[in-house]
């Protein structure tokens, strides 16, 4: 279910002959706002890794014709997907970072704690690194990093010896394998006081499966330099690592000059890029929590070029 779906295109103050880029096509959800309020000159291209996904929008968004263009690549390559279709310039970007429910629900991805099916984690099954790889082959060190690192959990270094144990008899291939082994290793008192004891770990595989925090900075950047002025770029994120790194990024953005305090004239003629539109993020209104339990963690960003 697409979230913060209203909130996150009325910040883009869509203009009816503009040309918008949503970074995170998913269902479909926010490109369809979008391409409902953009008039006949007006152009969307949707952007998909994930090849279900992909295709599962473009089928439900096919009645828009030549307004909508779907393509699939990440959004960290928005310069080459715009180049290749010869686009200078766009008025408004939108990123959804959190996973879909569709790779949720399907089991075979093997992005749940929930649902039993391969360790593969794969936002884009082109690429060749897997959950299953990570779990087998990452050594203790590697994976108390990582599951510290993009987990925060506390009990990272013990999950990653019983893991590494573990799989000393026998290749970790399944979720719920996995899962078994993370009950075992988070203390009882532990398990029943806070959230689902595997949802931690799920979380640092798949990030590290996907690169996914390496790609952020980046992505803004370049999306700016790809804005208009004026041009709006709205970001949800879904958990305070993704929401600092937006965050962080959109503030040095927005900064003026970066010499040293102890200079007593500015000489590195630096002039901010982006006006920070939302100082506090925008959160999910109760309303579509009660529709939309999984958006309860959904934060959303916006910043406009200056």
């Amino acid at each position: 279910m697409t979230v913060l779906r209203e909130e996150s295109v009325d910040y883009l103050e869509i203009k009816e002959d503009g040309i918008y880029v949503d970074g995170t096509l998913g269902g479909g959800g926010h490109s369809e706002l979008i391409l409902e309020r953009l008039g006949e000159n007006g152009r969307l291209i949707g952007i998909d890794q994930d090849e279900d996904a992909h295709a599962a929008a473009a089928k439900r968004l096919e009645r828009f014709g030549e307004k909508f263009v779907p393509v699939r690549a990440n959004f960290v390559e928005l310069k080459k997907v715009l180049s290749d279709l010869s686009i200078e310039a766009i008025d408004g970007m939108i990123i959804d970072l959190g996973v879909s429910s569709y790779q949720l629900d399907e089991a075979e991805r093997g992005f749940s704690y929930m649902n039993d099916g391969e360790l593969d984690m794969r936002m884009d099954r082109r690429k060749s690194l897997t959950a299953k790889e990570v779990v087998n082959t990452y050594s203790v060190e590697e994976l108390t990093h990582i599951i510290k690192e993009y987990g925060e959990d506390r009990w990272a270094k013990r999950i990653a010896e019983f893991i590494v144990e573990h799989r000393q008899e026998k290749e970790i291939t399944r979720t719920f394998e996995l899962v078994d082994i993370i009950k075992k290793a988070v203390p009882l008192k532990a398990r029943k006081d806070g959230p689902h004891p595997a949802k931690r770990t799920f979380q640092a595989i798949r990030i590290e499966v996907n690169n996914e925090l390496g790609i952020i900075k980046q992505t803004i950047e370049d999306c700016v330099d790809c804005l208009k002025p004026g041009g709006i770029l709205s970001i949800i994120t879904f958990h305070s690592l993704e929401d600092r790194l937006v965050k962080q990024t959109y503030k040095d953005l927005s900064k003026g000059c970066i010499c040293p305090p102890e200079l007593p004239i500015c000489q590195c003629d630096n002039e901010p890029k982006v006006k920070i539109i939302t100082r506090k993020p925008a959160l999910p209104s109760d309303e579509e929590l009660d529709v939309n339990p999984r958006a309860r963690s959904a934060k959303l960003r916006v910043a406009k070029k200056l």
